[in-house]
């Protein structure tokens, strides 16, 4: 079952480090999204986001203190789901595909917590422990 273990963690981190990149090489594209969104200083906000994507998928790709990098994709993608994805703000079609990125984020959400709840037992294959 540890491979399975690893296998899932490495997937799962694997989406972050993705959308880490895109934040990096699309940085003015996701700029102006952000900011029509209405979130203040948009740029700031991309680079921050883009460095929580890049260390919290390391630290649980590596399992270097996974429940630290689980919890810094959490703060992510909580306040993500609700300032630029609020499905309810629109109708058809755009309504569908907001809520559908709304729901996957809180469920990643979901998931990390519970990658927090496993780590404390020991993950397979981890550099270290957990930090907290």
């Amino acid at each position: 079952m540890d491979i399975i273990e690893l296998i899932g963690r490495l997937v799962f981190a694997g989406l972050f480090l993705f959308y880490a990149v895109q934040h990096a090489t699309q940085f003015h594209g996701y700029s102006a999204f952000a900011g029509s969104r209405g979130t203040p200083f948009p740029r700031l906000a991309v680079a921050v986001t883009g460095l929580m994507l890049a260390v919290g998928g390391t630290l649980v790709a590596l399992g270097l203190w996974a429940d630290l990098g689980a919890l810094i994709l959490v703060v992510f993608l909580v306040p993500v789901a609700f300032v630029i994805h609020p499905f309810w703000k629109f109708e058809g079609q755009e309504r569908a595909g907001e809520q559908g990125v709304f729901l996957k984020d809180l469920a990643l959400g979901g998931a990390a917590l519970a990658l927090i709840a496993l780590s404390h037992d020991g993950l397979a294959h981890a550099v270290s422990g957990p930090l907290f």
